[in-house]
């Protein structure tokens, strides 16, 4: 297997998810510790455009998107998985609320004015204002709860989480499942990134030993290494191939080998531009190249992303 790089910062919720997920499966990975916010030229350099946090880097393919993280984790150490057989598709949707409609909820009641304030309170009254500026930037468009409605939403959705606990350890059964991960990063947030919000997880003590176990497994074994690194291991790698069986599923009228754009439907809209390798029923394959990193190939799930001609 190739050398995992995360590229993530400690607070980041998602980051934590991926984080987790490297330490139920026992995997060994290198630590790239990007920005918070903008400017991230060496995010760029290797992603093209795409600059949420986390993304992770073998070599010089590049994966963005959390749910994608994961399938390719499970597809390179398949035991223990993220998608039990029986419950593989109620585990991707659970996943996929969790990694959305429970994650807004939760940090739109995290960075309330109480935990903001608690998040930046070594930092300077600049830090807050360009973090809220570059945040705001990338939710350009979308519709947030507001703070009141949020919280009503959280406390409901900690009490499904409870139920779901009453007769098992986990939220499908006996062992962690995709759908684990996802729930548990926006909660993490809240009792570790600002604990002065955490009183809510009080009235759901189900769930609360529930995040003990998840909080168990651990981050595997992670040894730090430097942008510059993951970027020079990128320019002397090589992509990996495109499956032989890959078969690619035309939705757009796209054809292979087009130049086109891919961005987040949402949060984050950012676009990536290449050459398109690969679209498969579950993601797509850019081929970009940069000045610093080389020949890069970027994937994307098809879920939650927008593919483009690219204007040329």
């Amino acid at each position: 297997m190739s050398e995992l790089i995360l590229h993530h910062y400690a607070s980041s919720p998602f980051s934590e998810k991926v984080r987790l997920v490297l330490g139920y499966k026992g995997l060994a990975w290198k630590s790239v510790v990007v920005p918070r916010i903008l400017p991230k030229p060496d995010v760029l350099a290797l992603t093209g455009g795409y600059r949420k946090t986390p993304f992770l880097q073998i070599g010089a393919d590049v994966y963005c998107d959390t749910a994608l993280m994961c399938e390719v984790l499970d597809h390179l150490q398949p035991a223990p998985t993220l998608y039990p057989e029986a419950s593989k598709g109620v585990a991707r949707v659970l996943a996929q609320w969790a990694d959305s409609t429970l994650f807004w909820a939760a940090m739109v009641y995290n960075l309330g004015p109480k935990g903001a304030a608690h998040l930046f309170a070594d930092a300077p009254p600049e830090a807050a204002k360009a973090f809220a500026a570059d945040r705001g930037a990338m939710s350009a468009g979308m519709t947030r709860s507001r703070p009141a409605d949020a919280t009503a939403s959280y406390k409901s959705y900690l009490r499904r989480l409870a139920h779901m606990l009453d007769q098992n350890d986990f939220l499908l059964g006996s062992a962690p499942c995709v759908a684990d991960f996802a729930a548990y990063h926006p909660l993490w947030f809240t009792r570790k990134v600002v604990p002065v919000m955490a009183d809510i997880l009080q009235a759901t003590p189900a769930v609360l030993e529930w995040m003990d176990r998840m909080a168990a497994l651990g981050h595997g074994s992670m040894e730090k290494f430097s942008a510059e690194e993951a970027i020079a291991l990128c320019a002397a790698s090589t992509p990996l191939p495109i499956a032989p069986d890959a078969a690619f599923q035309d939705e757009h009228g796209i054809a292979l080998g087009s130049h086109v754009s891919i961005s987040a439907e949402t949060f984050g809209q950012e676009p990536t531009e290449g050459v398109l390798m690969a679209a498969t029923r579950t993601r797509y394959t850019l081929r970009r190249e940069d000045p610093r990193a080389g020949v890069v190939h970027v994937h994307f799930p098809r879920i939650g992303y927008v593919l483009k001609a690219a204007q040329v």
